[in-house]
């Protein structure tokens, strides 16, 4: 399997635990910003917000919203349902979740170890759809960047993945060959299906258990599985 020679990891829900970093900050949120006067508890506002950030992110990934857009409206539209209807504290509250959530550090179970091991025959590389503002800070914060040469931020190239052009600069860029690339990631639409129509290798992430139809190279659901193959 030593065909490849650069591995693109994908940053949130492939490494950095966007989940349980996210909780975290919007449970310490829900009790400074006093929501409670809103909503009947936290898990009535994790609820509503999940609805509108799931939306919203496939929007983003389209290109049919803007990244203000997609990072202010997630929390507004949860606040306007419960008659909480101030878009000022939303913006507010927008820019506090990303700062803060920016420096939790909880990873994936093995990133650190296994990402050294393969750090030895491989080069590493990130490719991740988040916000500039904060994804550096997160490979900062949580250790992470020391593994890496190449952070590939999409906003930064100008498209999103599964966007051909995202994976074709990236490859480009590393003046690699595809078939010595392998992309890592837990989306089917944004890491997987987006590298298989580049022509490139994927490793699919599957810590979810979900059902998958397509053809794809490698299925994982847990990180140290990858040195089982490379």
């Amino acid at each position: 399997m030593k065909q490849y020679k650069h591995l693109f990891f994908d940053l949130d829900h492939t490494l950095w635990d966007f989940e349980a970093n996210s909780e975290a900050t919007l449970k310490e949120m829900f009790v400074s910003y006093k929501l409670s006067r809103f909503f009947k508890d936290y898990e009535d506002f994790h609820q509503r917000y999940e609805v509108h950030n799931l939306y919203l992110w496939a929007q983003y990934r389209r290109n049919k919203v803007d990244k203000k857009t997609l990072n202010t409206q997630r929390f507004y539209l949860p606040f306007a349902e419960v008659g909480f209807d101030d878009l000022t504290v939303a913006r507010q509250f927008a820019s506090d979740y990303l700062s803060i959530s920016a420096t939790k550090t909880l990873l994936f179970p093995n990133t650190l170890e296994v990402l050294e091991q393969l750090q030895k025959d491989y080069q590493l590389h990130i490719i991740t759809n988040g916000f500039k503002e904060v994804q550096t800070q997160k490979l900062n914060n949580s250790g992470l960047r020391q593994f890496f040469t190449n952070i590939y931020i999409s906003e930064l190239i100008g498209v999103q993945k599964p966007n051909r052009y995202f994976f074709d600069y990236t490859v480009k860029s590393c003046h690699a060959k595809r078939k010595e690339c392998l992309v890592i990631g837990d989306s089917l639409e944004a890491d997987i299906m987006g590298a298989k129509k580049a022509g490139i290798d994927q490793v699919f992430f599957n810590t979810k258990q979900v059902a998958c139809k397509e053809d794809i190279t490698y299925e994982i659901s847990d990180l140290k599985e990858l040195l089982e193959f490379l």
